[in-house]
């Protein structure tokens, strides 16, 4: 009898004894989560879980293994507090085997039909039918381009005026309308606009740190001109005749291969590349604008030890709203396919996210101890990872802390918000960031600090140390940095840290970047080589400590400052500035109230460096630089970017302690290695695009 019992009990429990629900693209959601009757859906297992836990036949979570294959997701998963695992026994969602399951929040796109030999549609009944409509398309595997002019490279504009409708109580204007004077020839895509083109049309201007995305309200093709209207231009950042823009989606523009246009009318148009058959290519559109979603009850009730293990999750969209968008530093207000709201101690371990429209993680209000750990976050629409909320909470538990981001590639970025940022830290303390690979954005690598100024900020202690930070920029924004920060910031360490080739269109292509109100930062043990404007330049701060690293190569300058105040704005000491090209020093370095000593500098074309207008003698006799040195400081071979040393006797002077720069990036397996390494042919395309720009900068 005892042993009937028991097997009745084990039979009862089903799942329950094992603690494991399984999930298979061949399962369905009316099984009972056994290996051999899995379910299909993650909010189904997560809801097994839950029945499981409150009918008290287990207490703890239960394991939710995902078998191998696709998922298409009909909705994103969520998780509530009641969700929770405990430090001992996590929830811990993660695949069967090594191969990564996909999740995908698109659908497939069939029945396409060749309307001549270059040119495919396929009618799509929802789109016409119940407003489907979506802005990204994938080509086996690859972000296709939305149809645009120009092709390649931007417009300016000639003029910009503005009538405001509305001032409101802000810096800026609640309600205006802009007139954009802009060239005849860049005119002709306006002049073929239908009326859908008006409402379906995008204009993304570049201007400075920032994009404006905005539809056009009329065109006046005599005065060559367009109208856009909503809320005024930023006086801090407006329009003006240095603003490039691009235009996409209006039909007329289809018309390179790669390229695709959908009507509201239900037809896809496509032009294919080279040896794409229509009848093989696998086409895939966003039905989803976000993952997950884990969001505690409050502060006190926060959702707890949960780990999600080497998933993938690809494709998810973003709709440009009627009004388009308003600019917006580092795309702050943007959304993540992933967002965690009073999160406590939740992981996100080997997983992939990809084809977003968005930025990839979002750490946001009330959150502490997360990690994300070796993720591969590639072809973003928006950067990678934000922690912490741009609005100040007066609650301490309410501000987020302890995450940490560490060895992740963070590549191929900005598609839909070029000036998004690889990893940005608003209102938030104590967080890490540390030996990630964060390449190929158009804007800052990454950013610090939410205050312009010295008020009081939130963020302290952060420690940004061992990234590789490089190819950013691609001459499309100004006013970035491999390393950027703003305001008060004790406590936050920059260091150890690899960055290179960041080139702006204009000013501000800088490898360290302390901004407005930068404060109380060290930064130290950095290789920066390859920067446009200099390898650091501080706008303005006080108390920072700039010590131990190596600038070298950069091309405009290598040193620069900007706003002179009275207090000290920082030491600068133990520093080796090598070059062959521009100035030493720009803007106010020469007068800015700082300690400068035991720093090595080293002109290739001269021994004569010129501070500014002064020879190094005459230099020093303003107090600066008393122990530093003109020399060489003996790299093995600096042409080709190794700045280790033949001889250690120059470093030694100068009190230089060698750090090990080959240490920065990710770490692992080789293959994990192998998958950071930008292509050469990417490089390649970067150094051509600033040819081209110093090129026309020396006519």
């Amino acid at each position: 009898i005892v042993n009937v019992i028991i097997v009745m009990l084990l039979v009862g429990q089903n799942i329950a004894s094992g603690q494991k629900i399984y999930v298979s693209p061949k399962g369905n959601d009316s099984n009972s989560g056994t290996v051999n009757e899995p379910l299909a859906t993650l909010n189904s297992a997560i809801n097994k879980s839950r029945l499981l836990r409150g009918s008290a036949q287990t207490k703890d979570p239960c394991e939710i293994i995902i078998m191998p294959g696709t998922y298409f997701m009909l909705q994103p998963l969520e998780i509530r507090s009641e969700d929770s695992g405990s430090p001992y026994v996590p929830l811990v969602i993660k695949a069967e085997g090594d191969e990564r399951p996909v999740f995908t929040g698109g659908v497939k796109i069939e029945g396409f039909e060749r309307d001549s030999e270059n040119l495919w549609r396929a009618f799509i009944p929802q789109v016409a039918w119940y407003d489907s409509y979506f802005e990204q398309l994938y080509v086996n595997g690859r972000r296709a381009v939305r149809a645009q002019t120009p092709n390649d490279g931007f417009y300016f504009i000639k003029s910009i005026t503005e009538t405001v409708l509305e001032k409101g109580e802000g810096r800026s204007p609640e309600f205006a309308v802009q007139k954009i004077g802009i060239d005849p020839s860049g005119a002709d895509c306006f002049r073929s606009f239908t009326e859908a083109d008006y409402n379906d049309a995008i204009v993304t201007f570049y201007h400075k740190w920032d994009n404006t995305r905005k539809r056009v309200a009329h065109f006046n093709n005599a005065e060559s001109s367009i109208y856009t209207v909503g809320t005024g231009m930023k006086p801090w950042n407006a329009l003006d005749n240095k603003t490039r823009y691009k235009v996409e989606n209006y039909k007329a523009a289809l018309d390179a291969p790669g390229e695709w246009y959908l009507e509201r009318s239900g037809y896809l148009w496509y032009i294919p590349l080279p040896g794409e058959d229509p009848e093989k290519c696998e086409v895939i559109v966003p039905i989803l604008k976000d993952f997950i979603s884990i969001k505690g009850e409050s502060a006190d009730d926060p959702v707890k030890h949960i780990r999600f293990e080497n998933i993938s999750f690809r494709v998810a969209g973003y709709r440009t709203p009627d009004a388009g968008n308003e600019p917006a530093q580092a795309a702050a207000p943007v959304d993540a396919v992933i967002t965690l709201d009073y999160a406590d101690n939740i992981s996100f371990v080997n997983c992939e996210i990809t084809h977003t429209g968005t930025y990839a993680f979002w750490f946001r209000r009330g959150c502490a101890n997360c990690t994300v750990n070796q993720c591969y976050m590639h072809d973003l629409g928006a950067g990678g990872v934000k922690i912490g909320e741009t609005v100040l909470r007066p609650q301490q538990a309410d501000l987020t802390k302890n995450i940490i981001i560490d060895n992740n590639i963070i590549t191929d970025a900005g598609h839909i918000f070029p000036c998004a940022v690889g990893v940005i830290i608003f209102h938030s303390s104590d967080n890490q960031v540390i030996h990630n690979e964060i390449s190929n954005l158009r804007y800052s690598g990454i950013s610090v600090g939410w205050i312009w100024g010295y008020a009081h900020s939130p963020s302290k202690r952060n420690t940004i140390k061992y990234n590789h930070i490089h190819h950013l920029g691609w001459g499309e924004l100004c006013d970035m940095g491999g390393v950027y920060t703003l305001g008060a910031s004790e406590g936050t360490s920059v260091s150890n840290n690899l960055i290179h080739h960041v080139y702006s269109f204009d000013y501000g292509g800088w490898g360290l970047y302390t901004d407005e109100g930068s404060y109380g930062i060290t930064m130290e043990n950095n290789l920066v080589y390859a920067c446009k404007n200099s390898g650091f330049h501080q706008h303005y701060g006080k108390e920072n400590i700039i010590r131990n690293n190596i600038l070298a190569y950069n091309i405009r300058s290598q040193l620069q400052a900007t706003r002179i105040e009275e207090h000290r704005s920082l030491s600068f000491t133990n520093n080796i500035i090598y070059y062959d090209k521009g100035t030493l020093l720009s803007s106010n370095w020469h007068k800015f109230n700082l300690l400068s000593d035991y720093n090595c500098y080293w002109d290739k074309r001269s021994k004569d460096v010129r501070f500014a207008d002064k020879f190094f003698k005459e230099w020093q006799t303003s107090g600066k630089d008393q122990h530093s040195v003109i020399a060489d400081p003996m790299f093995i071979n600096p042409e080709e970017f190794d700045f280790r040393f033949r001889k250690l006797s120059i470093a030694r002077k100068i009190k230089f302690t060698p750090f090990d720069y080959s240490k920065a990036g990710v770490y692992g397996s080789d293959e994990w290695k192998k998958l950071a390494e930008m292509s050469m042919d990417l490089k390649i395309k970067f150094d051509n695009i600033v040819n081209v720009l110093e090129n026309k900068a020396i006519k």
